[in-house]
């Protein structure tokens, strides 16, 4: 559901135009608030592990009350988390979750930063972290982005000295803002990044610290707060019509994907800083004790800030047009000022105010969404002035290199448009995510142009300057080429205008698995980029599997189609593994990513090129049953794994739940956190227990033990625990060897543990009534045994399963372990009846 925010949010958006939402106007309140940020030199840096790690309360505090700006530094994207609204896992994940950030920044008005680091899952200590992270590159740019953006306190959200009580990610966060504090100061302490910003020394340093950092709020009413500063971060807003803490609920439920949405909160609330290092503070109530955040600061700026704040103090609400001469004569001002940090950022924050004062709208929308290297694409240019301010647009320029003469007067409430066109030369870089550009490792992201490093998105290569004269000052404001249109149920959209290639392909199935020496189709699915797309498209693939016809003709007449191919994959007769690629061929030019889009309505859509493969799997299988169940719950693949191997597979929802319709079935499976976010699933409790009860299988995944929504998830007693292990190369010992899960259809030994990603299971449950039996047992290192990954209990005449092994992460990877493991968890008590009891002897 698309949500609708206020109107004062719109403000948050005059400062970083998003890139595809509907370019808008302010109000008079919006704009005053705008002239006091603008009013106000001094910075606060947030830093922080994850997306949704951030205090979107004391962030919104800083950049609204405090009227500093304001940033968040997340160290990671939260590749490594579930998704709740999607199947995006991974790379995509990270980049919904980027999305979901610069959201959450547009509302609570921060600004939102990144470093290289890749969340590569649960960490319990930080030695492991940043032994996988490489800290020096991952310390290299916190350091880089204190001097970038220039703060004068860091804020810490998590405490840098409590290792091993919390996820490692989080503990190093804090441990390198610690670390960065100094190094940002010091010129022998990374100097090949001097070049991209000089050295910075911020003031102070703090710990966002509250009960939540103690056992319990009792001992933190008791705790010293000599230390520490307060804030009452519920403090209402009148010029917005909403509390500090309104407007942070409203930012920290834009973490969809992880669950965040949430009710709002109003009321008196304080949260507290405590002071780590830095110059000490000579006044508990005020975080820039002693700095100078008036335009004093800056040389020159004395001249500057007699204007500006004469605007604050005598603001007209009723006509802000009429500070224009006076906006005007500060940003002329401003072009002298020596110090190239504050004269760029407040060059950007004066343009914006004097552009809302004056009621200037400009926009350059492409007649299409996209476009292709080597192509002219049609432009509509739209210019407004709604003030009465002498405004004339002397040309346009184009980032291409073409420049359009017009000396036209924008006239007071007239709207002026042309057509222009655009030529996209061979030289232009795809959209994409530039972090995705190239592989990276586990722990690191690979960025070749460091000067990428640090944003939170690739930046927009088309661009339209539009050069003014205001009351006679040369002045230019640049804007983003989108693509504007509407539809019949939505009206006016917005989206950004991407460049793609003119081919590109995928394969129909990630992972391919061959359960036999048998042949099978593939689908290979060609997208055109371009109108009158012809070629060929291979499939490269490895030397042991053969692949038939060696190359297939593309003809595709318009711009957006698909072409789906078939090619016939023959695998070995022994077990092996590799991977497969299309290849499209067009005029002799080779294309070998795959184009995938991301639209969901709370971000921007999104356009990933990523490289094109799948995961070919000959593997020894057999399984027993045919026919299963599948209930969603945040989304993972097994429907389309279990299918890979040869089950029938029908997903149900639980409205649909019956004796009848279950009767249909050999087994039930129940997606990965079902009953956390599955409202009506704990009404047909019983319909499956008794399903299970007249000789069913029932196999359930991982859950959280925090917001269940049924009292019992099994017909025994099971209790849910954070137990984990992360070590996806942990040892796993078999406790009962002779159990049928581990014997019946397929012998599971340990090499079916090998190439597990990124863990081994989550949320185990801990304790359990004696009719369940553990099958295995495992642990990370310098931890006891946790035997709960794997129950397995008779109920009746079937069997109930409950299982926190992460196989929604193994099956897309395609681990053949994990399949034969799931295969017998399908097939356990339909196995002959002497076997099963010479196992039990």
């Amino acid at each position: 559901m698309q949500r609708v925010l206020p109107t004062f949010i719109l403000s948050f958006l005059i400062f970083t135009f998003s890139q595809a939402q509907k370019p808008t106007t302010s109000s008079s309140s919006e704009i005053f608030e705008s002239i006091q940020k603008l009013n106000f030199l001094g910075s606060v840096l947030y830093i922080a592990a994850h997306p949704d790690d951030e205090n979107t309360r004391l962030i919104s505090y800083m950049a609204n009350h405090e009227k500093a700006r304001t940033a968040y530094l997340s160290i990671t994207r939260g590749d490594g988390g579930q998704n709740l609204i999607g199947t995006e896992i991974r790379e995509l994940l990270g980049v919904i979750r980027t999305q979901e950030l610069l959201a959450a920044r547009r509302i609570d008005g921060g600004e939102q930063l990144f470093t290289r680091a890749n969340d590569f899952g649960y960490s319990k200590d930080p030695e492991e972290t940043l032994t996988i992270w490489n800290k020096d590159a991952v310390l290299s740019d916190v350091v880089l982005a204190i001097r970038k953006f220039k703060p004068d306190i860091i804020i810490n959200r998590f405490d840098h000295r409590t290792p091993g009580t919390t996820h490692g990610h989080h503990t190093s966060s804090a441990m390198l803002s610690f670390e960065a504090f100094d190094l940002a100061g010091d010129k022998s302490a990374f100097p090949n990044l001097l070049k991209d910003a000089s050295v910075w020394q911020p003031k102070r340093l703090f710990f966002n610290t509250n009960s939540w950092f103690y056992r319990n709020q009792e001992d933190f009413d008791k705790a010293d707060k000599s230390n520490m500063l307060s804030f009452d971060i519920g403090t209402y807003y009148p010029l917005k019509g909403m509390s500090n803490n309104e407007i942070a609920s409203l930012a920290s439920s834009q973490h969809l994907c992880q669950g965040f949405g949430r009710l709002s909160q109003r009321g008196s609330q304080k949260e507290y800083i405590e002071f780590l290092k830095g110059d000490a503070l000579t006044n508990n109530t005020n975080i820039f004790d002693g700095i100078d955040t008036s335009w004093n600061r800056i040389k020159e700026g004395k001249a500057i800030g007699s204007i500006l704040y004469a605007i604050e103090n005598n603001f007209n609400f009723k006509h802000p047009s009429i500070h224009v001469p006076q906006l005007m004569e500060a940003y002329k001002l401003l072009q002298n000022i020596e110090d190239e940090h504050w004269k760029s950022q407040k060059i950007k924050e004066l343009k914006s105010i004097i552009e809302m004062c004056a009621g200037l709208y400009l926009e350059a929308s492409a007649e299409t969404p996209t476009g292709t290297l080597n192509q002219t694409i049609k432009i509509n240019i739209e210019a407004l002035n709604r003030s009465g301010q002498s405004i004339v647009l002397e040309n346009i320029t184009q980032s291409d290199g073409k420049t359009i003469s017009k000396n036209l007067e924008l006239k007071n409430n007239d709207s002026e448009k042309f057509d222009t066109s655009y030529f996209i030369s061979n030289n232009e870089p795809y959209t994409s995510p530039y972090w995705l550009n190239k592989k990276g490792s586990l722990g690191m992201y690979e960025v070749e142009n460091n000067s990428l490093i640090g944003l939170p998105e690739t930046p927009r290569n088309v661009v339209v300057n539009f050069n003014l004269k205001i009351n006679n000052t040369a002045i230019t404001f640049s804007k983003p080429v989108v693509y504007r249109y509407s539809k019949p149920d939505k009206g006016e959209l917005y989206r950004p205008f991407e460049i793609i290639p003119e081919a590109s392909a995928r394969i129909s199935e990630k992972v391919i698995i061959f359960n036999n020496d048998k042949q099978h189709d593939i689908n290979v699915i060609v997208k055109a980029g371009r109108d009158n797309l012809e070629g060929f498209v291979e499939v490269c693939h490895p030397k042991d599997w053969n692949v038939y016809p060696e190359k297939q003709k593309v003809n595709i007449s318009h711009k957006g189609e698909e072409q789906m191919v078939t090619f016939t994959i023959v695998p070995p007769k022994n077990q092996d593994e590799g991977y497969i690629s299309p290849i499209v061929h067009v005029n002799h030019k080779d294309y070998t990513k795959e184009l995938i889009e991301i639209n969901y309505e709370h971000i921007p859509f999104q356009t990933v090129l990523l490289p094109s493969e799948s995961k070919i799997v000959r593997l020894d299988i057999k399984k027993k049953g045919e026919n299963i169940a599948y209930i969603a719950g945040a989304g993972d693949v097994i429907p389309e794994s279990l299918k890979q191997i040869g089950y029938n597979v029908l997903t149900i929802k639980p409205d649909d739940i019956s004796s009848e319709t279950l009767s249909r079935f050999d087994a039930v499976v129940v997606g990965i956190r079902a009953y956390n976010t599955v409202e009506n699933l704990e009404y047909k409790q019983q319909l499956l227990f008794d399903f299970v009860a007249n000789g069913g299988n029932m196999i359930v995944q991982y859950n959280t033990s925090r917001g269940l929504k049924a009292d019992n998830i099994a017909p025994y007693a099971l209790k849910l625990s954070s137990d984990r292990v992360t070590d996806e190369n942990a040892e796993v010992r078999f406790l009962n060897p002779n159990h049928p899960l581990l014997n019946y259809p397929n012998k599971i030994t340990q090499k079916d543990f090998e190439g597990w990603t990124q863990e081994r299971g989550l949320y185990f449950p801990n304790s359990w009534a004696n009719e369940f039996t553990p099958i295995l047992s495992m642990n990370d290192k310098n931890e006891t045994s946790k035997e709960g990954s794997l129950l397995v209990a008779k109920y009746g005449k079937g069997y109930y399963i409950y299982t926190g092994l992460s196989f929604f992460r193994e099956f897309p990877e395609g681990v053949s372990g994990a399949y034969r493991l799931f295969a017998n968890m399908l097939s356990i008590g339909k196995e002959d009846l002497k076997l099963e009891s010479k196992l039990n002897d």
